[in-house]
């Protein structure tokens, strides 16, 4: 662990490589587990006011938990998160013609419907970010169905912390990130 500001951040986010390999996984993220998406208070407020611009890409089975369960819901830890389909799959998920699970919230935003890409959390995942009293913990959330992704980013020798760079620099800021790529240069450069 090293720490930037009230941050802790565990070194397996520069020791270790990712790249999503979405042609492998098929997007299992969004569709296995048992807890949707965790999001910050702010983007429980988001999702609301979005919802009618993202509901024309979703599908009718996420339209209707939203509409039964509410644009987010507090998981069974207490924390805000997004609904979930047959206690299964977001429900702001879609799919490919592949198969592909992908985030609604995204394609709306990527064809300019929103402003807002998606929760932070997704956006940073595999980072997981967990908020305390006098500190911030930033670790790495290893999980088998991503055993894809590792292999992909060893292959193109892609650290976490540069493959969720953009994400990172959205919740931390960009002189954090700064900090973040002196360290993992100090860690290379040790003998």
């Amino acid at each position: 662990m090293f720490q930037i500001d009230n941050t802790l951040i565990s070194e397996e986010l520069l020791e270790n490589d990712f790249v999503c390999n979405l042609n492998t996984c098929k997007g299992a993220c969004c569709v296995d587990g048992e807890s949707g998406a965790p999001l910050e208070d702010n983007e429980t407020e988001i999702l609301v006011d979005i919802f009618a611009k993202v509901k024309p890409f979703l599908r009718p089975e996420g339209i209707a938990a939203i509409e039964e369960q509410g644009a987010f819901i507090k998981g069974e830890d207490g924390e805000w998160e997004t609904p979930l389909v047959n206690k299964s799959e977001c429900a702001y998920v879609i799919f490919s013609r592949e198969g592909a699970a992908k985030c609604g919230l995204e394609e709306a935003y990527n064809r300019g419907a929103t402003s807002w890409k998606k929760p932070v959390s997704c956006h940073l995942y595999p980072v997981r970010v967990r908020e305390y009293t006098e500190f911030t913990a930033v670790n790495y959330h290893k999980w088998e169905i991503c055993d894809p992704a590792c292999s992909l980013g060893s292959e193109l020798k892609v650290p976490i912390y540069k493959f969720v760079k953009e994400a990172l620099i959205r919740k931390f800021g960009a002189n954090w990130y700064k900090e973040l790529e002196k360290v993992a240069l100090e860690l290379n450069t040790k003998p």
